[in-house]
């Protein structure tokens, strides 16, 4: 018997409950940086060695940081459902977590590639530094989809929604595009669920249930509500 395909969009607010934060919780700053600094394609290439310094902290911190209940709770749910997890976040959490099918839309910050050639993709660990070369002779830079930069994943993640029998949203306030316009691929009749602090606004979306809690609380009570779908 095949698992109903469960397609999962994950954001900042599932990593933030395991200590990593996120821009959009202070005004545009991100551990104290404007984000135009350190997050956009212009920022590294006015000043590389700061964006550089800055992805190597968030390297530091991510590999400090544990998975929370929420990312265990979607590991889990593999028993039950063909999960795919869509996430905007750059950490390893999921993967640590259990999940064992994880797009990660906006890049990941233990991989780094050559500033010239993004297929030439190596994983990092420690901190990536000023004259590292890439096998093309270019700059080594953190494997990260800057604004300003297209999602080369968009396209795939289009794709498993489309497909997918459930919807749910995680920890994330739709409004860092183009992955929030992945809502508006979901099919009117598929049954969908959001999770967050801050429910943002749904408008237009039908069949939709809303849980207006953190990701480790919330994810609790949708679990009852996903396994009810298995038996209807």
């Amino acid at each position: 018997m095949n698992k109903k395909k469960l397609v999962v969009l994950t954001g900042a607010g599932i990593s933030a409950e395991s200590g990593l934060k996120t821009f959009r919780d202070n005004d545009g700053l991100w551990e104290g940086y404007d984000i135009n600094e350190v997050a956009t394609a212009t920022a590294w290439r006015g000043n590389p060695a700061l964006v550089q310094e800055f992805y190597n902290m968030r390297r530091k911190a991510v590999k400090e940081a544990k998975p929370n209940a929420a990312h265990q709770i979607l590991a889990e749910l593999e028993k039950d459902f063909d999960v795919h997890i869509i996430t905007q976040n750059i950490d390893d959490l999921h993967e640590r977590a259990g999940s064992t099918k994880v797009l990660h839309l906006h890049g990941e910050i233990l991989k780094m590639r050559s500033e010239k050639d993004e297929t030439l993709i190596y994983t990092v660990h420690n901190d990536i530094k000023m004259g590292e070369k890439a096998g093309d002779g270019a700059q080594l830079r953190p494997h990260i989809v800057w604004f300003e930069e297209a999602v080369p994943l968009m396209e795939t993640a289009v794709k498993l929604v489309l497909d997918a029998d459930i919807f749910l949203i995680v920890g994330t306030s739709l409004v860092v595009y183009p992955a929030a316009g992945l809502v508006n691929y979901a099919p009117p009749f598929l049954p969908k669920f959001i999770v967050d602090k801050k429910v943002p606004s749904t408008y237009g979306l039908h069949n939709l249930t809303a849980i207006e809690k953190a990701a480790t609380e919330g994810m609790k009570d949708v679990v009852p509500l996903l396994k009810n779908l298995l038996v209807s």
